[in-house]
């Protein structure tokens, strides 16, 4: 059952537009910054995004399919991760969003991730979605 909860987060990158969007597709960064997880996708609507790795010694691949890409702009996805403990069926799945705003001082970054069951899970998700976009701002900053 789809619910109306939705988790944001959003953190000013001091970077320029075009490297906060290259960190959000480039396999190699995203590592860096999401938790060591391996991303692949060709990038296109309609095409899956997959990520995998370990956590707490458990293997996973979650994934979706990319629903909207518009360079330095958005991305959007359908999301289901195998450590949800649901099944891999469409009304388990989330849709997350990633929205940059140019800035005077650099990039607004907003992630989104809505049909999520519960206000604590809500909470839960939005502190990893910050774990996230301060360990992406801390690698991108540094470059």
């Amino acid at each position: 059952m789809k619910t109306d909860l939705i988790a944001q987060a959003s953190i000013e990158i001091n970077a320029d537009i075009r490297t906060v969007w290259h960190a959000l597709i480039d396999p190699e960064i995203i590592k860096e910054y999401l938790f060591g997880t391996d991303t692949s996708s060709d990038w296109k609507v309609g095409s899956r995004i997959s990520f995998k790795g370990v956590w707490d010694g458990k293997p996973y691949e979650d994934g979706g399919i990319i629903t909207a890409i518009e360079p330095e702009e958005t991305l959007k996805y359908t999301y289901w991760s195998s450590m949800s403990g649901t099944p891999d069926v469409e009304e388990n799945y989330a849709n997350i969003s990633y929205d940059l705003e140019e800035l005077e001082s650099g990039v607004r970054l907003t992630i989104s991730q809505d049909n999520i069951k519960t206000e604590e899970a809500r909470e839960h998700s939005e502190k990893n979605w910050a774990v996230v976009l301060d360990s992406m701002k801390r690698f991108l900053e540094k470059k």
